[in-house]
């Protein structure tokens, strides 16, 4: 269990790194982080739709693996934890306009969106393709989508990748519901999507008879992410250093389980990289 893990020795090694940048280190104010600590509470944005990542609770709780990793943060920091659900659509947003503190909230880490919010490294997380498939069906290779219908979502990248990789026969709805339906009425034999929407899917309940049988593919990384102004300040050096642990530790991979996720390569191979060299 890695709460309360990294110490206020951590803490100081983090704060005293953004003093060693040069060309930091006058631009750094450290807004965010010093309202943070003096108010002895952090606010972090997180998905309240998207389960198990995060979700509201029959108490109308909002829970998860996420939520579980902000209150790392805040256990780590010493402070009081505020979650506050936000959206695609809306998380850039509220983090640059102050209503969160950060957000861990499974968004995928691309150069556009490094220009807009703080993306602290390593990432913590990745989504990749897969498929969603009768148990039925009995699917184990990606080959086996040869010649196929395959339902896809019209404009999703991998429909293209999985016909010309697998000659997968892709059939293109406008949206998801329209394919998950054309799913369930046996008009083709899977539905191409991104792995944590299906994993989602799977832990709702709604699709008991169905099955993420293929390991996922072309990987995208999630960030987490601060304000762009405490990147390489005080902020994101700490939640660099976070990650580095939620890493190295197994936390990821404990929450995963926890969770009832489908294991990822991305988590194993992580742990394995930042591994301490003289751990047995």
């Amino acid at each position: 269990m890695l709460k309360k893990a990294i110490t206020t020795g951590l803490l100081g090694t983090a704060l005293a790194s953004t003093s060693a940048m040069p060309v930091q280190a006058d631009q750094c104010t450290n807004d965010v982080f010093n309202k943070i600590m003096s108010g002895g509470k952090i606010i972090v944005g997180v998905k309240a739709d998207y389960k198990p990542w995060g979700y509201r609770d029959e108490n109308g709780n909002i829970v998860g693996m996420e939520v579980d990793l902000a209150q790392d943060v805040a256990d780590a920091l010493g402070v009081d934890l505020e979650v506050v659900a936000v959206q695609s659509s809306n998380r850039m947003q509220f983090l640059e306009q102050g209503k969160i503190h950060m957000m861990i909230a499974t968004m995928s880490d691309r150069p556009d969106r490094r220009k807009l919010v703080g993306i602290t490294q390593p990432n913590y997380y990745t989504s990749g393709t897969n498929v969603l498939a009768p148990k039925a069906v009995g699917i184990k290779q990606w080959d086996e989508l040869k010649g196929k219908p395959v339902c896809g979502k019209q404009g999703a990248f991998y429909n293209k990748i999985v016909a010309e990789r697998y000659g997968a026969e892709v059939v293109a709805f406008t949206g998801n519901a329209e394919a998950k339906q054309a799913l369930r009425d046996k008009k083709c034999i899977a539905w191409v999507y991104d792995d944590s929407s299906i994993m989602s899917d799977l832990a709702s309940g709604n699709w008991n008879d169905f099955e993420m049988p293929l390991a996922s593919e072309d990987d995208n990384p999630w960030g987490l992410a601060v304000p762009i102004g405490e990147l390489n300040c005080a902020f994101g050096q700490f939640m660099s250093g976070m990650t580095f642990n939620w890493h190295q530790s197994g936390r990821l991979i404990e929450l995963e389980k926890k969770w009832g996720i489908q294991p990822t390569a991305y988590l194993q191979n992580q742990n394995e990289r930042f591994k301490d060299w003289l751990a047995e």
